[in-house]
């Protein structure tokens, strides 16, 4: 159960930095360019992109805020791609 539960858990954050960097390059925004809008480091967003990160809320607030989009926008192209 715990490994269904951790596979689960990698999927949900490759799809969310999959997401991300979607809205990202639709607005032709370098990560760097993120990164410094957001207040965060480039490497940072590079690994949540990557689904290497646990993004905490605030986080994913700045990004979606700097990105233009609203939270629940940014979360629901997430989950579209489930």
């Amino acid at each position: 159960m715990l490994y269904l539960a951790s596979a689960m858990n990698n999927q949900l954050l490759s799809v969310l930095g999959k997401a991300i960097r979607q809205v990202r390059e639709d607005r032709q925004i370098s990560q760097d360019q993120l990164a410094t809008k957001a207040e965060l480091d480039r490497s940072y967003v590079s690994s949540i992109e990557n689904g290497k990160r646990n993004v905490s809320i605030q986080n994913l607030a700045k990004i979606a805020h700097s990105l233009g989009v609203s939270l629940t926008e940014l979360v629901q192209l997430a989950e579209d791609r489930l």
